[in-house]
């Protein structure tokens, strides 16, 4: 994955506000922004949906789009 890259959200671990629950539900696809190291040796997303919402997940919450 790359900065950039269109993404859906194919999972939640964690819990989310009710306005990505309904993107993520919808099949909204999102565009990565950046990265970040989790603890332990994991890497998460912070990705941007079109109304310019934002949100972090980890890297197996997500799926590129082709």
């Amino acid at each position: 994955m790359e900065i950039g890259q269109k993404v859906k959200i194919c999972r939640l671990r964690e819990k989310v506000s009710p306005e990505i629950v309904e993107k993520v539900q919808q099949g909204q696809a999102a565009t990565i922004k950046s990265f970040k190291m989790t603890d332990g040796s994991g890497v998460g997303v912070f990705v941007e949906f079109p109304d310019s919402t934002t949100g972090w997940f980890f890297e197996d919450e997500v799926v590129l789009v082709q």
